[in-house]
């Protein structure tokens, strides 16, 4: 499994399927003027929609001919399990900045959990029965618009995946206003972590139950 980020939510990843040799799943394209980073030239089998937002929602760029998830559900394709699940993009059921989808990604043995905008201080036990087992967790840690590092920190011990990469944090160039990556690591008592252009994770790099969980951060 390979793992890109492009800032904000914005993901891609190859996975290994039976048929094909690689499914390509993209995860909330920006639009690239709204945010002040650059949209790269991609294309994608699917594409994850997580909520209507001008950084979230530019399924349109992406090239190819890719099935669009937009709403909460079951869904398989191309050997790929994917679950969309409800959650508020704020700590006020929603009465703010509404709702948005947390997804779980299901290959090559492993899954991924995609908490989206996420707003709410705690997941509900529901959301964490239906997220279930998550090997690696995307999860915002920016604040303002999202969870910030204390929260995330909290939810993260709620969801106890094997790996966790942060998302939705202030880089160079982005023209969103919120917190820096630091505050996330040093909740997690993890301050020096060397970024990587790209993350390869196969289920042999997965922490065994007696290791710790590990911390992958990304850099566009």
């Amino acid at each position: 499994m390979n793992i890109v980020w492009h800032g904000q939510s914005f993901f891609e990843i190859g996975v290994k399927n039976r048929k094909e040799g690689e499914t390509k799943i993209v995860i909330d394209p920006f639009e690239a003027d709204f945010v002040g980073l650059k949209f790269p030239k991609t294309d994608g089998d699917i594409v994850l929609v997580s909520h209507n937002h001008k950084d979230h929602a530019n399924a349109k760029a992406v090239g190819g001919s890719p099935f669009i998830i937009d709403t909460p559900g079951e869904y398989e394709i191309k050997d790929v399990f994917i679950k969309g699940i409800p959650a508020f993009h704020d700590n006020s059921n929603g009465k703010e900045r509404g709702t948005v989808i947390m997804f779980t990604m299901q290959a090559e043995g492993m899954k991924i959990g995609f908490l989206s905008d996420l707003g709410q201080k705690e997941l509900t036990s529901q959301q964490v029965d239906d997220l279930g087992n998550i090997d690696i967790l995307f999860i915002p840690v920016g604040g303002t618009y999202t969870i910030g590092a204390k929260d995330a920190a909290e939810i993260t011990s709620q969801v106890e995946p094997g790996i966790v990469i942060p998302m939705h944090y202030k880089i160079p160039g982005l023209k969103v206003e919120i917190d820096e990556v630091s505050k996330f690591l040093k909740e997690m008592g993890s301050e020096a972590i060397e970024p990587l252009a790209k993350a390869k994770i196969t289920s042999k790099d997965l922490p065994g139950e007696d290791e710790e969980m590990k911390i992958i951060l990304l850099t566009p």
